[in-house]
């Protein structure tokens, strides 16, 4: 299917703004400290401003692939991707259904953009994609297309695979990069109640720098942002703040919904990124 599909589609009165979420650890699902209660009030306000909402593009590290693969199955199962947690964890399911239409447009853009990507019908939802979905929308009652993360990607690929699906958020689609703000397992069980100062340096850093606009500085965080290499070791958990830039365009204005950190150590950053007023107008 070609990128011109998407134009079938009905256009919404404002784009859907695009989303970051820190996922956490899987306990996030049961343990939802505060960002829990703030993303589930957001997707209620985002369903009563977008009441035709028709799906949901959501990206998660906890699926890497080669090259580029998007979910195209019809009922995809939940997944419990993780082991030694509590057995109540594993009783859990997220029973959203898949979207194998919206999947074929977002095929489409990607293709289009140059992005050589490909379908995978029978991928499940991994934690990283059900567990906030399920305080975004606990009725799991809007359709969800998981795309995998590139191994070989770094910010700046990630961010042009977010821009090809920009359009969809006129299209009534919410285009969401899940991962962490800060990942370094290596301290988890060493984590303490407090958050470690280097999370919170690191944390703010990248705040101020959503709240300016500035993608340059972004996209170069490994080298500009204090702790970069301690808050995450390895880029992967990162990575999908690129897909929700990318997304959100140029410019945009930011709204932050969590700065909690759980464990000392997991920065739960989550923030929105919609139309500057100016445009909106």
């Amino acid at each position: 299917m070609s990128a011109a599909s998407v134009s079938s589609a009905p256009v919404a009165s404002s784009p859907v703004p695009a989303l970051f979420v820190s996922h956490g650890a899987p306990l996030f699902a049961v343990e939802a400290g505060t960002t829990g209660p703030a993303l589930a009030h957001w997707g209620q306000g985002l369903r009563t401003r977008f009441p035709g909402l028709r799906g949901v593009v959501v990206m998660s590290p906890h699926w890497m692939a080669r090259t580029p693969q998007v979910m195209t199955g019809s009922a995809p199962a939940t997944w419990h991707d993780f082991g030694g947690f509590p057995p109540a964890l594993y009783e859990l399911q997220y029973p959203a259904p898949g979207a194998p239409a919206l999947a074929q447009e977002v095929l489409g853009l990607l293709q289009a953009a140059g992005i050589a990507a490909q379908g995978d019908a029978a991928r499940p939802f991994d934690h990283g994609a059900w567990v906030p979905l399920m305080h975004l929308f606990p009725q799991a009652n809007v359709p969800v297309v998981q795309v995998a993360l590139p191994v070989d990607a770094g910010p700046a690929e990630v961010y042009a695979m977010g821009a090809a699906l920009r359009g969809l958020r006129a299209q009534g689609v919410l285009v969401l990069g899940s991962g962490s703000m800060t990942h370094n397992l290596r301290e988890f069980f060493g984590g303490g109640h407090e958050p470690a100062p280097y999370v919170l340096e690191f944390s703010r850093w990248i705040e101020s720098a959503v709240e300016r606009g500035d993608l340059r500085a972004l996209l170069d965080y490994r080298s500009q942002a204090p702790h970069a290499q301690r808050a995450h070791p390895t880029e992967d958990h990162f990575l999908p703040i690129f897909f929700a830039l990318g997304a959100a365009g140029e410019a945009w204005e930011a709204e932050y919904l969590s700065r909690e950190v759980m464990y000392g150590m997991l920065a739960m950053d989550a923030f929105a990124l919609g139309a500057p007023a100016s445009a909106a107008a």
